[in-house]
């Protein structure tokens, strides 16, 4: 027998388990299907055993003046084909498909294929998100105007899942990224002045247009990673201000090609990758470490590597690249910079990129060479973007953290949920 708020609500397929009343007088409907088994997606084989019954809301076009928020109760099927390799699924059926955000993404735009605000802001034109300065503009509307400072960093940060939108030519994807710009000036206490979408100079240039002309007058210093896209933006929108370039991406750089040299050198004697009995891939984290920390034991053993597993030393080459530049970059600040000393260093490390006549070496000291304007500004001034690297690092904890959640009130009306859809099971 079918209830009545089950009739009222009028999905097929489904019933009602419970409602409840929002504080902004809202209804939050928890549903289940009717049908209690399912096919496996991958053998076919019917199955009605549970392994678990999650709760997910579903995302719907708002219709009416009552806010109405639908969640659903899915069962996760365990398959009983032994030989399938797929050991359990999620339920599906027409109301609710396997990836309903994509439907309801494509039914939020219009025949003018002008999107909804869901959709909206995650379509990309040209690489940058189409109403990007829309949304940099709220954002600063909400924020406030960032105060005067001298020294500014520029990362980006994956936002979110991967979106897909619907446009002319058909479905399209649009990448997760965002811009977030942090205060590196020491003398205050630091935090994310600005978020921009996407992850090109014209999101930098959009946000810094919103900013006031005592603001970008003031910054002398922007810190940014080895991007050629946020050092252009950055050079029109602040042409006064000086980029450093961060040293870290350097390091990791080296180390690939480090990396890059061993490989391909494994390849080329053996025939196959590294294994455990190969010296130079069983010491090949003693290989990427600083060699003035090594001791006289991980040198010794460094040392054997290179006599027995580096016939060509173009490991041992390529070993020697990287420590000239992790030299280089290691005389830095105003403390450590010398301007002859840094031109003796810069002379020798490219000097052994050229005697090592290796593609991964070649392509180091181009990018060396590419980039040296920004290099320099660092080992002149000593500032690094380590401060906006940990902001991205908290962004993603916080999201982490957070499952999904975006309030309080959402937590506890997820909790109530799952103790209702107990009872009701």
């Amino acid at each position: 027998m079918i209830d009545r708020t089950t009739l009222l609500f009028a999905l097929p397929g489904f019933r009602v388990l419970n409602v409840t009343l929002d504080p902004d007088g809202g209804r939050v409907v928890l549903v289940e299907s009717v049908v209690v088994e399912g096919g496996c997606p991958s053998c076919g084989v019917m199955s009605s055993r549970v392994k678990d019954r999650p709760i997910c809301r579903l995302k719907d076009l708002p219709h009416g003046i009552v806010p109405l928020r639908l969640w659903v109760r899915k069962r996760r099927f365990v398959c009983s084909e032994q030989l399938c390799a797929r050991r359990s699924f999620t339920e599906v059926s027409d109301q609710v498909p396997a990836h309903p955000k994509a439907a309801e993404q494509g039914r939020c735009c219009g025949d003018d294929d002008e999107p909804g605000d869901e959709c909206g802001r995650s379509r990309l034109r040209g690489g940058v998100v189409d109403g990007a300065p829309d949304l940099v503009a709220t954002a600063v509307q909400v924020l406030g105007q960032a105060a005067p400072t001298t020294m500014i960093g520029i990362d980006e940060t994956r936002a979110r899942s991967v979106r897909l939108f619907f446009k002319e030519t058909g479905w399209a994807r649009s990448d997760p990224w965002m811009t977030s710009i942090v205060d590196l000036d020491p003398s205050h206490p630091g935090g994310i002045i600005g978020l921009a979408p996407g992850r090109s100079g014209a999101c930098v240039e959009a946000w810094m247009s919103l900013q006031t002309k005592e603001f970008r007058d003031g910054v002398t210093v922007v810190a940014i990673d080895p991007s050629a896209p946020y050092a252009s933006g950055v050079r029109r929108a602040l042409p006064q201000a000086r980029i450093v370039l961060d040293h870290f991406h350097l390091v990791m750089l080296a180390n690939k090609m480090l990396t890059d040299v061993r490989q391909r050198v494994q390849h080329e004697q053996q025939g196959r990758r590294g294994m455990k009995v190969d010296p130079a891939w069983a010491h090949r984290r003693l290989l990427l470490r600083a060699g003035n920390e090594l001791g006289p034991k991980a040198l010794a053993r460094l040392k054997a590597v290179f006599d027995t597993d580096d016939p060509t030393n173009e490991i041992s080459a390529a070993w020697g690249i990287k420590e000239l530049l992790a030299q280089m970059l290691r005389a830095h600040g105003p403390n450590g910079y010398s301007r002859h000393e840094t031109s003796t260093r810069r002379t020798r490390f490219l000097a052994a990129c050229v005697d090592a006549d290796m593609p991964e070496a070649t392509r180091l000291a181009g990018t060396i060479e590419k980039w040296w304007p920004e290099i320099e500004a660092f080992l002149e001034l000593g500032n690094t973007n380590a401060r906006t690297e940990g902001y991205n690092r908290v962004i993603k904890q916080i999201k982490r953290v957070a499952c999904g959640f975006r309030n309080q009130d959402n937590y506890e009306r997820r909790i109530m949920l799952h103790s209702a859809a107990h009872r009701a099971a």
